[in-house]
């Protein structure tokens, strides 16, 4: 067969089931406009295996690999990139990009081409997304095939079906609506920030799956707040790109809420920020770029996700080795734990996490409601955030992820929290203030407003990582290890529930070890084991 040359019936290519490839219908079909076109060209996401496993965290965060060495211990083998270059070259498939670091081969092709290749058909649909507006997309049910010869050797297969797949976890009202509320810097001196650094030399990437900033938002917040603003760059993935001015109720103020709170508190660092599409492909592309670049950087915030159970088992578990590579290059990745209480928004009447924060190699970040001074920093009350079932902390227990060793010895895991007695990964870590009564001062598309949600708690962590990176020369990866090794420096939230769980002495399923003392933190951090 000469290349790309459709095999005909008679010699088409044996295929062999991927597993965790199944997929549901989209929820909230809105209408289904028939079969997609069969000559349209497509890009898709292949992920194929590890030569060897990554170790698992010990009780200090390891040595951080180079790039290179990730990809000759960890990354794709020579022979299995080689043979599946060749074998879907061969297939009619175009390869646009072939990495062993992150095991991944970007193809392109037709919908033709592709949907034979993967023994699936897509159809365009209009669904209601997460954000719950009408998408029209590519759309597939059930499993995926692929050719024989690489089974095993592939292990996921993204982006063939582009429905929406995560939401931004975050809630806007107007500032003048606000009975309290706190710009970065206060927030700071609330929680006992290092005092002394601005992130210099540090790297904050920041994942965006819509919407757009503008530089003249930037540069009046930063002037109101008396801060030299940091560099911020746009860096697109996967064809998307920096669109703000569109959506400031939506996306916007996503992206001008991760970039004022990191900026704020780091303004001396480097802030990249990767507009990706917002689909399975392009989220975890996003996060590969971000955490491959060079250098890597030292914190990578995401404020997107979902409930678990709406991924592919092979996505989740394609994210969850994407974020494993990142701590293993040195970087910590902080992720949003929702703002749908313990349910997560579902409406099954079961309580879920939300993915990736549950991935045990994210920093699962809670939110709380918190009362404090400003000018002095006291802090007066800090409770579990929670106004009701779609504005509350997410926080409770995976049902896909075991308890990791670092989290296995806390209270809430064998004291009955979970209704079921499953304890898998509990979510979240850490917390801080999310509630948008007591949120977060910003200005999106040029507008004062205060916006809250565990959306504004992951940028404000991976700020305060590169703070600790700052004060200690280090980088630290899954820092998981040395926060639950130091629960003294945190403050601990033990009143309020988020819908099934409550807060408790300790690390519990709401807001996790509690919001930080960031000295005390640093003082644990530099003392060592």
């Amino acid at each position: 067969m000469s290349e790309h040359t459709n095999p005909t019936p008679e010699h088409a290519e044996s295929r062999v089931p991927l597993p965790g490839s199944e997929r549901p219908a989209a929820a909230r079909i809105q209408n289904t406009l028939g079969p997609a076109n069969p000559a349209h060209r497509i890009e898709v996401t292949v992920i194929l295996r590890r030569q060897e496993p990554l170790p698992e965290a010990s009780t200090e965060p390891a040595q951080p690999l180079t790039r290179e060495e990730l990809a000759a211990r960890h990354g794709a083998s020579d022979a299995d990139l080689s043979l599946a270059t060749e074998t879907f070259t061969r297939l009619g498939a175009d390869v646009v990009e072939a990495d062993a670091a992150s095991r991944r081969i970007r193809l392109a092709g037709t919908v033709e081409v592709l949907s034979r290749i993967f023994g699936t058909s897509l159809e365009e649909v209009t669904s209601s997304g997460p954000h719950g507006h009408d998408v029209t997309h590519r759309h597939r049910t059930g499993g995926l095939e692929i050719p024989a010869e690489l089974d095993g050797v592939v292990t996921a297969v993204l982006g063939l079906d582009d429905r929406p797949q995560a939401r931004a976890q975050f809630h806007a009202i107007p500032r003048a609506a606000s009975g309290t509320s706190y710009t970065p810097p206060e927030l700071a001196r609330i929680y006992n920030f290092p005092a002394g650094g601005g992130g210099a030399g540090q790297t904050v990437a920041i994942i965006e799956l819509g919407g757009g900033f503008a530089q003249s938002d930037l540069d009046a917040y930063f002037a109101e707040l008396g801060i030299t603003g940091p560099t911020v760059r746009a860096v697109g993935v996967d064809g998307a790109a920096n669109h703000p001015g569109q959506d400031p109720t939506g996306a916007d103020g996503e992206v001008l809420l991760d970039i004022e709170v990191v900026g704020a508190l780091v303004p001396q660092a480097d802030i990249p920020v990767y507009f990706a599409p917002n689909t399975d492909a392009g989220f975890l592309d996003a996060i590969i770029n971000a955490s491959h670049a060079a250098p890597a950087p030292t914190s990578i915030s995401i404020s997107w996700g979902q409930s678990e159970d709406d991924w592919t088992a092979q996505a989740r578990t394609a994210f969850d080795q994407a974020l494993a590579d990142a701590t293993a290059l040195g970087v910590t990745v902080t992720a949003a734990a929702g703002d749908n209480g313990s349910a997560d928004g579902a409406t099954d009447g079961k309580d879920h996490a939300d993915f990736p924060a549950s991935s045990p190699h994210a920093l699962a970040c809670g939110g709380t409601r918190l009362d404090a001074d400003p000018a002095t920093g006291t802090i007066t009350s800090e409770t579990v955030w929670n106004d009701g079932p779609h504005s509350a902390t997410g926080g409770g227990y995976s049902d896909t992820f075991p308890v990791p060793a670092w989290q296995s010895g806390q209270s809430a895991h064998h004291g009955g929290h979970h209704p079921t007695g499953t304890k898998g990964r509990g979510v979240p870590d850490v917390s801080a203030v999310a509630d948008p009564q007591t949120g977060y001062k910003v200005r999106v598309d040029g507008t004062d407003m205060v916006i809250g949600g565990t959306s504004a708690v992951a940028p404000l962590w991976a700020a305060l990582i590169a703070l600790l990176a700052e004060s200690t020369s280090r980088t630290f990866g899954q820092i998981q290890p040395l926060l639950y090794r130091n629960k003294a420096a945190f403050r601990d939230i033990t009143a309020g529930n988020n819908g099934t769980y409550k807060a408790a002495a300790g690390w519990d399923p709401c807001t996790g070890l509690g919001s930080p003392d960031g000295a005390a933190l640093l003082t644990a951090i530099s003392a060592g084991p």
